[in-house]
């Protein structure tokens, strides 16, 4: 029996790109939402797929990582030269409040719940590839750097690793991006003004190797910096990489392949 009252996946043959899109109704955003999903085609059985789940910025939407980041065409290439493990891509929106919900929990609705608990529930629902025996990693960029890190950190029972992208790492750095009013808006509604560090501090103690990378020119390298410096101070195992670049997508669209391979160094348990 589904979890879902209601779910809408296209027809395999409008499908293209090995793209595959859905809409499904959350309980945890009490509306409807968007999923993305990209899977490999396969020159053999293989019993279940991991999965990649993949976060947006602020101001995007479900679609951005593959229409303006090209990553499904990443994943292809990389899966075709041997460098990637086929691995299904789920690209969610982030519940698409205002100029974006931070995938935090907010009085009204648990924007949380919806990437760590609908998005994946509706993914083993509705995609044959992913079985319970799939592992799940998530990354995202900037805001969804910051969802990604935070996630990955507060459920290394769901989420075998993680990374971050360009990541804002403390709520505050939201007010950077958000139009005016939007940020104490925001505040008002959150549960709590999370940041990355003390989310990993609280979990130190289960965490895998998780990596992050920034550009050298982008907005946000200073606060990356002294995430990176603050998990060295705690003994957090972790990789940081910076890389020339700014805030922008021509940086996301050639860096999160570091992100899918790293994720690829995690032997699949599928």
């Amino acid at each position: 029996m589904s979890k879902f009252f209601t779910t809408e996946i296209s027809l395999p043959e409008n499908e293209f790109e090995h793209l595959r899109f859905i809409t499904v109704k959350s309980k945890a955003l009490q509306r409807r939402a968007d999923i993305t999903v990209y899977i490999p085609p396969l020159s053999q059985t293989i019993d279940a797929l991991d999965v990649v789940i993949l976060l947006h910025g602020v101001y995007g939407s479900h679609w951005v990582w593959a229409m303006k980041a090209g990553v499904h065409k990443t994943a292809d290439r990389l899966i075709q030269q041997g460098k990637m493990r086929p691995m299904v891509l789920v690209m969610p929106s982030d519940g698409l409040h205002g100029d974006g919900s931070g995938y935090l929990t907010h009085k009204t609705e648990d924007f949380e719940k919806w990437i760590v608990e609908d998005v994946i529930a509706v993914v083993r629902e509705q995609i044959a590839e992913v079985k319970i025996s799939s592992d799940f990693f998530i990354t995202g960029l900037s805001m969804g750097g910051y969802g990604a890190l935070r996630l990955g950190a507060k459920y290394p029972d769901i989420f075998r690793s993680f990374s971050g992208l360009s990541s804002i790492t403390e709520f505050s750095q939201m007010k950077i991006f958000l139009e005016d009013g939007e940020y104490d808006k925001l505040s008002s509604l959150v549960s709590e003004q999370e940041n990355v560090l003390d989310c990993i501090l609280a979990n130190k103690a289960n965490l895998p190797d998780f990596y992050f990378d920034c550009g050298s020119e982008d907005i946000l390298v200073k606060f990356n910096r002294k995430l990176h410096q603050g998990l060295k101070e705690n003994n957090v195992r972790h990789t940081y990489k910076e890389n020339s670049g700014a805030h922008q997508w021509d940086y996301w669209r050639t860096c999160i392949e570091d992100s899918l391979l790293f994720f690829n160094g995690f032997k699949s348990n599928g």
